[in-house]
């Protein structure tokens, strides 16, 4: 994918929301700040540890990347926690 056909598709989206399907398969919008539960240590964060997404954005590869502390993380290191 070129820098111009990832800009085209990415000008519909929003940083600061993400669209998840829940564990009983409803799909749902949340907003930044949402909280996350770490998986596994990553740069200064540790294994269940809490912390706050403060954007979301994508990679060249598209994959979904979080902005947390300022720094950029992949989301599969981490678990979305819900407030239900």
């Amino acid at each position: 994918m070129t820098e111009k056909e990832l800009a085209e598709m990415l000008k519909y989206s929003n940083p600061k929301e993400l669209y998840i399907v829940t564990w009983n398969n409803l799909l749902k919008r949340i907003f930044c700040p949402f909280k996350v539960l770490v998986l596994e240590r990553i740069g200064g964060l540790q294994e269940g540890q809490i912390v706050l997404v403060e954007g979301v954005k994508v990679t060249m590869e598209l994959k979904t990347v979080y902005l947390i502390n300022k720094e950029l993380y992949y989301h599969f290191y981490f678990d979305i926690l819900l407030d239900e």
